[in-house]
């Protein structure tokens, strides 16, 4: 055996690791032993390895995931992009959630006026995303938006609802449906965005005054005032009222829609 070897416990003094992450790091490849014994098993490192094994520890001090861990140690110049780009996706949410706890500080729980409305059913476009879980509704909602106006249906005023379930668990199918004036459309444009019917109803309604991110705020509120009721909720919609690209974030109006089921 080499003189220069260490054995795994000294090397794990020198690396500033567990026994047991270098041996989960050997049985994945990042950080392969110089020479095991083939009677022991036991590993052996050379020094020259410690700045792997702490570059390993500093990588995952900063939440990077391990196979992301693996394409820096060989090199992959692009491989912190999506790292990044999650943790400032985490940063947005974060401070999304921060201004709504100082919403809630500022004027405490919303309770909103709800009012009861019964909606025919419409024909619209339609666009589906699907969100891994509650923190990328939003992704998938500015993209479900993004296709159906991407579609050229007709002149006159723009009117999207976003829909989305009562049950925000687990993978979630957000609906972005655009109202036509008219209800008409060239065949095309219903073929490129899907043509959909969005289901009418009986709905408890209220009005949300601010930014998009705070619109879960009045939509507990409503879902509350349903519960209160024993109103069975069937889904949430957002119509959209304003114009995001003209309208202070502050000043955005958003009717917030509850469907429940009929008695």
């Amino acid at each position: 055996m080499d003189g220069d070897l260490l054995p795994i416990g000294q090397f794990a003094r020198l690396g500033r690791l567990s026994v047991k992450q270098l041996r989960h790091y050997d049985e994945l490849g990042l950080l392969v032993p110089a020479w095991v014994d083939p009677v022991t098993g036991y590993r052996y490192y050379r020094a020259s390895q410690a700045r792997v094994a702490l570059s390993i520890g500093l990588l995952r001090s900063l939440d990077v995931p391990l196979p992301v861990v693996g394409r820096v140690l060989e090199g992959d110049a692009g491989a912190l992009e999506d790292v990044r780009a999650g943790l400032e996706a985490e940063l947005a949410r974060r401070r999304r959630t921060l201004a709504s706890l100082e919403r809630v500080m500022a004027g405490g729980l919303p309770a909103p006026e709800v009012s009861v409305a019964r909606l025919p059913a419409r024909r619209v476009l339609v666009a589906r995303e699907v969100a891994g879980g509650p923190e990328g509704i939003g992704r998938a909602t500015s993209a479900a938006v993004a296709r159906v106006l991407a579609v050229s249906a007709g002149e006159g005023e723009v009117r999207l609802t976003g829909v989305f379930p009562v049950d925000l668990d687990g993978v979630v199918e957000v609906l972005v449906a655009r109202e036509v004036p008219g209800g008409a459309w060239r065949d095309s444009a219903a073929t490129e965005a899907g043509a959909g019917v969005l289901a009418g109803g009986v709905f408890a309604a209220a009005r949300h005054v601010g930014p998009y991110d705070q619109i879960p705020l009045t939509a507990s509120a409503v879902l509350a005032w349903c519960g209160e009721r024993r109103l069975v909720a069937l889904e949430v919609r957002e119509v959209y009222v304003s114009d995001p690209a003209v309208t202070a974030p502050d000043r955005l109006v958003t009717d917030v829609l509850v469907r429940f089921e009929e008695e």
